[in-house]
This record gives structure tokens, C-alpha cells and sequence, in this order.
């Protein structure tokens, strides 16, 4: 039986102590709240790969996963940036996939096409009815990137591990240090879904008020205003600073609590329809280069069953684009004058 578990908001001090590692910092963010519980009970069921989350079926939790390692309808990827990670232990069962190699194109600045990514997903044991569980470190940042590329690609069932990688290890859970080895699967990726993807004449044509959609963007308050031009320790990539006009700001970790795990989903509907954004307007998000607006998307797309795409070019694409508007409350717009 899983247990049920209590989320906390983070109060301004507790997120002022948390560090997220090659983005932003917790700091940076202001949800709104005391510290206050919200007790979601989750229930158990391990019969066949249906977890029971209260994230309808697109969300495990770490239980259910553990009770999952040994069953061949499951099969785990992680995916995670930092090097050598997986090699120095990984959940047992799980396949590496390096975000920018295996879901890149890394020459053509794109996703990896559907005929690469069938090879690599089909080495990984996958067939057309597996269900795909992605985890990955910085709070799964790009194993939900992955969860998008293999949406666009049409996979049936793709989940994340509650929490990631840092949930797993804090919890004390086993690694395996040695890959697996899978025979062959028959998964084959269809015909790319465009709908969940924006483009920067989208974005443009929302900016210049010749589109109804919401942008959000999910950066850090100080990139959204244009007081940094990217996070501390992270290349630039864009030479002015600011946010595409009409944008709403709803940093990625207000989703998330302490521990790296989703907010209930009352939580996470409050949190976006304080921010306006309430699914009956489709959304694009967007952040620097597009793998922290892909875990927005899944909380929006996967979660909240809202109208969602990812606008992967993003800042970087954006802000170096010559002509189109921007704001910049700071005034940094260019190499920071």
C-alpha cells in the first residue's frame, strides 16, 4: 500500500535555502503560502502497470516503481545531464538516454527524427503497448523533455517518476551500477505531432496580439524582468534580456515541492489560474532552451489536461531574433547596458 504522503508549500525561507543546480535559483522564486500541509492520499493497485497517484496514469510514484523493476511491461529510462551519473548507479533496469544526443539533433538544432529515435528507443525494449517511465536529476527537468519528444513521436503511456533521480536516493532505494540488456523492441515512433510544438512565428503572431494563446514562461522572476540574461553559471545564448510581451511568469519549481515531487493537482490548478492560465486558452511555454519549459508542459498537458505546446527554441531563439518585441522591465536589453 502506499503511504499517503503530505506536501508542503515552501515558505519564502525554505526556498531561499534550496539551490537548483544549472538553472535558477529557489530564491529567485515567490510562491505564495505559509507552509501549509495538503494531505493527498494515493492508494496502491500493482496489478498491471496502473499506478494509482492521483496523477491519472502519468505519474509513478517511487513505490510503485520499486514494485515495478522486475515487470518486462515497464521499462525505465533515465535521463539525466550530469556526467557519469548513471554509471556510478542508476534504478535497476534503467536505459541512458543523453538528452542532448539521443533526443537532439544536435547539427540541425531539433529534435531527433523519428527514424533515429525509433532505433534507440526500440534498442531500449520498448513495444507498442510498454509503459515508459522516464527519471532524470534537476527535479526531471529533461526526462520531461523526453516525455515530450516521445508524445510527439506518439508513444501511448509515458510517465514520470515522481521526484526524479534525487527522490529515489534520498529515499534510500536501490542502484545498479551495470546497464541492461533488452532484446529488441517493436515500437516505432509516428508521424511527428506538430501540435505540441510552437514555433517563433506563433510566439510572434501571440505578441503582436494576432493570435488568442497564453505564453508562459517559466524562468526565474530575474529572467523574466531582464536582470540576468541567464542563470548563474549557464552560457548566455541570447545577447538581450527581457521576455517575449505579453507573457505570464510561473517559474517551473513553484510545480514542485521540497523534495522535488509534484504539488497535488488542486495545488497546481490554483497556482496557474492565479497566474490566469486556466486551460481554456492554449498555452505555449517557453524558458531558455526548452527543457524547463517541458516540465511545465507536462504539468499543464499531462497533468492538467490543458492545450499545451513547448516553444523549444525559446529564449535563445527569441531574444537573438532581429526585429521582434520584447519587454524588459530592467532595462538590460542589450549585453547589459
Amino acid at each position: 500500500m502506499t503511504p499517503t504522503r503530505t506536501r508542503y508549500r515552501l515558505a519564502p525561507a525554505a526556498l531561499a535555502a534550496v539551490l537548483l543546480t544549472g538553472a535558477c535559483t529557489v530564491a529567485e522564486q515567490d510562491p505564495q503560502g505559509a507552509e501549509t500541509p495538503d494531505a493527498t492520499a494515493t492508494t496502491d493497485t500493482t496489478d498491471g502497470a496502473t499506478p494509482a497517484t492521483g496523477f491519472d496514469d502519468v505519474v509513478v510514484d517511487a513505490d510503485w516503481l520499486e514494485a515495478h523493476l522486475d515487470d518486462p511491461s515497464v521499462k525505465i529510462i533515465e535521463v539525466s545531464t550530469e556526467p557519469g551519473l548513471y554509471e556510478r548507479g542508476h534504478i535497476p533496469g534503467a536505459t541512458n538516454f543523453v538528452w542532448h544526443t539521443d533526443f537532439v539533433d544536435t547539427v540541425n538544432r531539433d529534435i531527433v527524427d523519428g527514424e533515429r529515435f525509433t532505433e534507440l528507443v526500440q534498442a531500449a525494449g520498448v513495444d507498442e503497448d510498454t509503459t515508459i517511465v522516464l527519471y532524470g536529476d534537476k527535479d526531471n527537468w529533461f526526462a520531461a523533455w523526453g516525455a515530450w519528444v516521445f508524445d510527439i513521436y506518439g508513444a501511448q503511456d509515458v510517465r514520470l517518476l515522481d521526484g526524479g533521480r534525487t527522490f529515489w536516493e534520498n529515499d534510500g532505494r536501490e542502484l545498479a551500477v551495470t546497464p541492461p540488456r533488452h532484446e529488441a523492441g517493436t515500437w516505432v515512433a509516428a508521424e511527428a505531432d506538430d501540435t505540441l510544438r510552437s514555433r517563433l512565428p506563433d510566439v510572434l503572431a501571440v505578441a503582436n496580439g494576432e493570435k488568442e494563446e497564453v505564453l508562459v514562461d517559466i524562468r526565474s522572476v530575474a529572467e523574466f524582468t531582464g536582470e540576468v540574461f541567464a542563470p548563474e553559471g549557464v552560457q548566455e545564448l541570447a545577447v538581450r534580456a527581457g521576455h517575449i510581451p505579453g507573457a505570464v511568469n510561473v517559474p517551473w519549481v513553484e510545480a514542485v515541492a521540497e523534495d522535488g515531487r509534484f504539488r497535488s493537482v488542486e495545488e497546481l490548478r490554483e497556482i496557474y489560474a492565479d497566474a490566469g492560465v486556466d486551460g481554456s486558452t492554449p498555452i505555449t511555454v517557453y524558458c531558455r532552451i526548452g527543457e524547463r519549459a517541458s516540465h511545465t508542459w507536462f504539468v499543464l498537458n499531462k497533468i492538467l489536461g490543458y492545450e499545451a505546446a513547448v516553444y523549444d527554441g525559446s529564449w535563445t531563439e527569441y531574444g537573438n531574433t532581429v526585429g521582434v518585441p520584447i519587454e524588459n522591465p530592467a532595462g538590460t536589453v542589450w549585453g547589459g547596458v
